[in-house]
This record gives C-alpha cells, structure tokens and sequence, in this order.
C-alpha cells in the first residue's frame, strides 16, 4: 500500500456574511443544519481512518461563523478521532469580528497552534465597499486576545488593487500589517470571479478597478517594503519571517496529496483528485448513505500530473527542482520542457540556478502566464 497522505483540509461552508469578491462553496449561517452538518462531519472523518496527521487546515466559509459551543464539539471530537501525535501545524481560518472571548478560549483548549485571519484591509470605507462585517479597530482587539491567549504563529489575508483602491491606500495597509508584530502575510491582488457581486458589477460597468500597470507597481511595492522588514517571499502570494512558512500550503504547491472533508471541499487521494459535493442537504445525504460525499473524481494522466508539478512548484520562491522531477516522472526534464523554459528564460519570465528553475520578479507577477505554457497538447 502506498504512503498515505499526512495532510487533511476540513471546510466549513458556513459565514455570517456573502463578500462581494468570494466564489468559495458558502452559505450564509442563520437557518442551517449547523450541528446536523458538524455530526456528519466526523462521520466522514471516521470513513477515510486518517493516519497521523501532520498539517490539518479548517477553512471555509468562516469557521468561526460557528458558536463556542459548535466549535467546540468541532474541535474536541477532531482530537478523539484523529491521531495528533505527529502535528505540526493546526490552522483555523477566522474573521477578525468573529472571535470572541469564549471562542479563543475554545481554540486555546484545542491542539490548533496557527490563526490565519481574513483582514483584507485596514480601511473602514473599503471593507465595508467590498462587503466585509468588521472594522478596523475589531482587528486590533482580535489580535491583541490571540497573542495575550498564547497565539503567536498568527497570518493575515490582505487584497490589494480593490475597486478605487490608490496606491497611498496600498501603503497604509503594508505600515499597518508589518506593525502588527505577525510572523506571515497573504497578500492577493483581486480576482473576479463568476457568480459574485463584484463580477455582476464589472459586466454592468459599475466596477472601477486599478490598471494593470497601477497594479504592477503596488505588487513591486508590497514586495520590496516585506523583504526590508525581513520577510521572505516565499510563494507568489504568501510573505513569511524565517520558520513560519504555512506547512499545510507548501504540500499543495509541493502537489502532495491530501484529504479534502466537507461540503464543496477537495482532495487528492491514490492519483484522484476529487471535490465533494458542494450543498448541505446534498453532503449530509451522501454522507449518511456512503460516509463519504465525492463527486468530481478525476484520474489524472502523467501529462496532467507533470503540469499540475510545474505550474505548482514554480508559485514557490524555491521553484521546481529538476532532479526530482525527472525521479518522479522518470522523463528528461530537457526533452519535456527545455524548449518552453529557454523561451521564458529569453523572456526574463524564468531563471534557472543549478539544478532549480523559478520565476524571477516579472514571472512572479505574470504567474498565470507563465504557468499557461508548461500546458501542452496530449
């Protein structure tokens, strides 16, 4: 039997409020099936008989969308069911107005040891104009209460280039994050995805968002201002002082596999990767008939394999090697891709150093671009 994954990701599909920008599997809290969703969550947990966990990550939604007591039962029976005795790192996703007293209290009793916490931005007209229920000073006051409980391997999520969003804005916020005394930063430019307010905004041209070159320069920004304060760039968009690097996020751009549990999550088991069911009621009824809820399940070819390699692995500052690529997929690297890196290397968008090949400063902001090309025809 192969090794089986040390990693598991559990979603909580539930927040008290829809952002404007977010197409993640959610729905908003009040009148679901909470404790009903909760039960058949370990359900599923007991199905899969977890080995030792490593990394286990709860995300969502907003976990602490959940009230202490639901959150308790969530993480008290992790611990009875699970084995703990190899963690690593316990991430909970959280949102700065959610975390009260008793549910800090709550995670301090549990075995999580990292908070990564959904600020998005310091300014109370923007946080409001992208559909955030907190403020300014609830991120403060969170943060305060995590480090004072003991939490201090804490991240935050920023967004930059928002609608309307300046680059005095950009800056405010970089002073802002790098005085909170956190040891990692997330930091995303905007997407527009489907089947969001914001997406329904730009299609009646009533978005205004930042140009391309504006946006370049506030990434440049954000870049040089992290690395002076000793933060280490180390994937595209995550920024990290020396040891608090996100474990649980390196084996996705690793391309380990892992176990996705819950509504709408995903995984990676045995070549498969899957995606469960995404509604409540169509999750609780798969898993109370078969202990799991997959439904997307897709074998991928040595083709799609190698691509999901590269076009992970170069998000990573690191990069990808190319010794353990030719060990894994037994194929010359040179034969495979030699052709479409020397093009990127010619375009200033890859550079290799030894047996490593990584994105220079241009790539990292092109990321997509450059992924696009390791894509080839079967």
């Amino acid at each position: 039997m192969q090794n089986r994954p040390t990693s598991a990701y559990i979603h909580i599909p539930f927040c008290t409020q829809i952002c404007y920008y977010c197409d993640f599997s959610k729905v908003f809290i009040k009148n679901q099936p909470v404790d009903e969703y909760l039960k058949a969550l370990m359900e599923e947990v007991r199905h899969y008989e977890l080995p030792a966990l490593k990394t286990l990550y709860i995300g969502g939604g907003t976990p602490s969308a959940l009230s202490a007591e639901q959150l308790g039962y969530l993480l008290t029976n992790l611990g009875n069911e699970l084995d703990f005795s190899q963690l690593e790192e316990f991430t909970i996703e959280a949102n700065p107005g959610d975390l009260t007293a008793d549910k800090i209290a709550v995670l301090k009793k549990s075995a999580c040891n990292r908070i990564s916490l959904g600020v998005q931005t310091f300014d109370n007209k923007m946080l409001k104009r992208i559909g955030r229920s907190h403020n300014e000073s609830q991120i403060y006051e969170t943060i305060d209460s995590l480090k004072a409980a003991g939490f201090h391997n804490i991240s935050i999520d920023l967004i930059y280039a928002l609608p309307g969003q300046t680059m005095d804005q950009v800056v405010d916020n970089v002073a802002k994050a790098l005085a909170l005394d956190i040891p990692h930063l997330s930091l995303y430019s905007l997407i527009l995805e489907n089947h969001t307010v914001f997406m329904n905004r730009q299609k009646r041209g009533r978005l205004y968002l930042p140009g391309e070159d504006v946006e370049s320069e506030m990434f440049d920004y954000i870049l040089s201002e992290l690395e002076k304060h000793s933060f280490e760039h180390y994937e595209i968009s995550n920024f990290t002082k020396p040891g608090f690097e996100s474990r649980h996020n390196l084996m996705y751009w690793d391309n380990a596999e892992y176990y996705g549990l819950g509504a709408g999550a995903s995984g990676y088991l045995n070549g498969m990767r899957y995606r469960n069911r995404g509604p409540i009621q169509h999750y609780l009824k798969s898993v109370r008939e078969k202990g799991h809820s997959r439904l997307h399940e897709e074998y991928l070819t040595p083709n799609e394999q190698m691509e999901e390699e590269m076009f992970l692995g170069l998000r990573k500052k690191t990069g990808v090697s190319i010794a353990r690529f030719e060990e894994k997929f037994g194929l010359s690297f040179q034969d495979r891709y030699g052709q479409i890196v020397q093009g990127l290397k010619e375009e200033g968008l890859l550079q290799q150093e030894g047996d490593r090949i990584r994105m220079t400063k241009k790539g990292l902001f092109l990321g997509d671009t450059v992924a696009e090309r390791f894509i080839l025809e079967e």
